[in-house]
This record gives C-alpha cells, sequence and structure tokens, in this order.
C-alpha cells in the first residue's frame, strides 16, 4: 500500500506507529529502527554481486600493490592488506545494517550526521588534531585508526539533500525554499574539503548535489546558471593556486616535465602500456617498484592495467558501469521520492570517483587524489563505500 504525500509517494508503514514514537523526532531510527520489509529482487542480488566483487579485487589488488612498500614501513607485505582487510569487514557489517534498517528512518538522522561530519571536518584543520601527510591534511587519527571526514561527507550529504528535497517536494521550484539551502550546505561542507586541500572531493561534493537538484526537479535555468558560476571559480581556485596550476601545466603534456611534476603521469602511462593487451601477470607489475608513487591507492588502475592488460582494465570499468547501471534501475523503480534520490545521488558518487580516478591514471583527467572506489587502498572510503551501497540496496529491496 502507498500514500502520497505532498506529491511524494511512500510504502505505507508495515507497523502501527505511536503517537510518542511519532513525535521522537531525529532519534526514533536510533531508539526503534524499523527493519525493511523487503524481497530480494534482481537489481539486489546484481548490486550485492557487484560491490562483494569490486571489494575482492580490491583486496587483490592492493596485496599486488603495496608488497614493496609494505616492507619498506613495516617489514611485512601483508601490512596493507591487513589493515584494508578490516576496514572491508567494518564495512561489510556497515553495509548489512543500513541494508536493513529502512531508508526513510537513515534519512531523518541526517541532519545529525551531517553536523557531525561539519565537525570532523573542522577539527581536520586544527594543526594540533588533524593528521597531515603529502602537504594536505585531511585525516584524523583515533588511536591505531586514521579516518578521512571528507569520505564520511559523501554520503552524509547525499542522506541530507534527498532528505530535504523529499520533505520540500511541494516547494522545489521555490528558491528560498530548496535551491538556496542546498547550495548553501553543499558549498560549506565542499568549503571545508577545499582547505584541506582536495579539489576533486570539493568538485565531487558539489556536482553530487547539483544532480540531486535536478532529479528532484529544480529548473535548468537555476540550476545552468548555477553551473556557469562554478565552474569559472573552480577554474579560478585552479588558476591561482600554485600547486593546482602546476598540475593543469603538465596535464597536457606530462613529458614536458617527465622528472618533476609529469613524474607521476608518465610512470602510470608507461606501467599500462606496459600491461599491453592480458598484461605481465598478477604480481608481476614493476611500476609498484619504487617507481610510481601511491601505486596503492591513487593509481591503482595502473598496476591493474599493467598487470592484468587492457583486458582486466576493461572488466573493471564494466563492473562499475554495470554497478552505476543498476543504480540508476533502483532510483527509476523507486518506491518514492526519497528513494530515488538516494539512490541517484550515491550511484553519481560512485560514477564520478571512478571516472575521476581512472581518467587521472590515463591523464584525461588533471591528478586529483580521488580514490578508485572499492578497490583503492584507504579504509575510510571503502568503508563509507559499502555503507552507501547498503542504502542503494535498503531501497532495492523495495523497488515496486
Amino acid at each position: 500500500m502507498t500514500a502520497t504525500i505532498n506529491g511524494t509517494r511512500r510504502r505505507a508503514s508495515a507497523r502501527p506507529q505511536p503517537a510518542a514514537e511519532q513525535r521522537a523526532g531525529w532519534w526514533r531510527p536510533l531508539l526503534s529502527p524499523q527493519r525493511v520489509p523487503g524481497r530480494r529482487t534482481v537489481e539486489f542480488s546484481a548490486l550485492v554481486m557487484l560491490t562483494l566483487s569490486l571489494t575482492f579485487i580490491g583486496l587483490v589488488m592492493v596485496l599486488s600493490a603495496s608488497t614493496v612498500t609494505g616492507l619498506e614501513e613495516s617489514g611485512t607485505p601483508w601490512y596493507f592488506l591487513q589493515r584494508q582487510g578490516m576496514w572491508a569487514a567494518l564495512g561489510v557489517l556497515a553495509m548489512g545494517v543500513a541494508m536493513r534498517i529502512d531508508y526513510r528512518d537513515l534519512a531523518r538522522f541526517s541532519p545529525v550526521l551531517l553536523a557531525v561530519t561539519v565537525l570532523l571536518l573542522a577539527a581536520v584543520l586544527v594543526p594540533t588534531i588533524g593528521v597531515s601527510a603529502n602537504g594536505s591534511r585531511r585525516w584524523l587519527s583515533f588511536g591505531p585508526l586514521t579516518v578521512q571526514p571528507s569520505e564520511l561527507a559523501k554520503l552524509a550529504l547525499v542522506l541530507f539533500v534527498s532528505h530535504m528535497l523529499a520533505r520540500r517536494a511541494h516547494l522545489i521550484h521555490e528558491t528560498r525554499a530548496v535551491f538556496a539551502p542546498v547550495m548553501f550546505v553543499s558549498l560549506s561542507v565542499a568549503a571545508l574539503v577545499l582547505l584541506q586541500p582536495s579539489q576533486g572531493t570539493a568538485t565531487i561534493l558539489v556536482a553530487t548535489a547539483m544532480v540531486l537538484l535536478f532529479l528532484g526537479g529544480v529548473s535548468i535555468w537555476s540550476l545552468g546558471s548555477c553551473t556557469l558560476g562554478l565552474l569559472v571559480a573552480f577554474a579560478g581556485l585552479a588558476y591561482f593556486s600554485p600547486y593546482r596550476r602546476r598540475r593543469l601545466d603538465v596535464w597536457g603534456d606530462p613529458f614536458v616535465d617527465p622528472d618533476g611534476a609529469g613524474y607521476q603521469t608518465v610512470q602510470s602511462l608507461v606501467g599500462i602500456a606496459s600491461g599491453g593487451i592480458d598484461g605481465v601477470g598478477l604480481g608481476g607489475g614493476r611500476a609498484k617498484w619504487g617507481f610510481l608513487p601511491f601505486a596503492h591507492t591513487d593509481f591503482i588502475f595502473s598496476v591493474i592495467a599493467e598487470e592484468l592488460g587492457f583486458i582486466g582494465g576493461l572488466i573493471l570499468i564494466l563492473f562499475y558501469v554495470a554497478l552505476v547501471a543498476f543504480g540508476v534501475r533502483v532510483a527509476l523503480r523507486a518506491p518514492d521520492r526519497l528513494g530515488m534520490l538516494l539512490a541517484g545521488g550515491i550511484s553519481t558518487v560512485i560514477a564520478m570517483q571512478a571516472f575521476i580516478n581512472i581518467g587521472a591514471a590515463i591523464n584525461v583527467l588533471p591528478i586529483s587524489g580521488v580514490t578508485l572506489p572499492f578497490v583503492s587502498m584507504g579504509g575510510s572510503s571503502l568503508m563509507v563505500n559499502l555503507a552507501a551501497m547498503g542504502v542503494v540496496l535498503n531501497v532495492s529491496r523495495q523497488i515496486r
């Protein structure tokens, strides 16, 4: 049974809700989460298979790409695999929880999640709290664990914006009620990420918000004029920032400075070219032997293409295409507006991350430091992406 509220189709709850529970506010999902009365759809099964397959591929390739670095830093080739495996286990657990608690309850918790995320992003910028590495301050340390709040920001923003657009569907054409607050929140979160600095992640955050506004029904004129202004602003940031401008200078021809600013790109392209059609064999790549910096993180696609060849790289890309395609299918068949926005927004984030990372590896795009979803070394990224897929699986269990 469904009901229409403010133009939004919503599935009727399977259990009666007492008046006290209805007044509970945002914390109700924590006190009495409602389990999803769903079923195993084709989309659900396909997304589970694709997500777990990409995670498994990631674990294998992290081991292959990090053995040399692991030996240098910790004396064991298993060091990075052990860390990534721990985050993978936590991520699968988070995916299972997100899959079973109704996404409507999860979305109601989004203002609190976003507020916590903003506090974490602000804490990163404090010199005595944030952890700095390679010229960036993007991490927080909690004992043996290091987390990256900007990864959580992607999921928190999708949940918050989707929840707002679903609640204010009847006000979608009122700028001050929908467009302005969404852009204010999105740009505020992106500004905190830019200060780390991480323009790639900030771009994903703002672009995802724009896609959600489009899916929510905001006028093309408003989106177009805002997009033009944002493009000018981001181009200005890239041009007037010395290190970003240096990346742009070598983007067109990295061989102009093969031992300096273009070194990573050159080594990435050499590794990919060395792989040929079928690769040099799993574990047999040379780029990870100190030639390609960050081989197990930002440039893991180069290692995949070198060791598994064009065929392996193409199969990986097809996995992402299938994952996003099924995510879009879930969005189109979602039981209500909120489910459509959540599935569409999360699919957009994963598609953009994969495109930006692979594009940088093959020099179609400038280097941005964005990880390859489910595959690159990075615990925060893996865990948050798995939790986000849990939300999409949640929606897929209730599609029409």
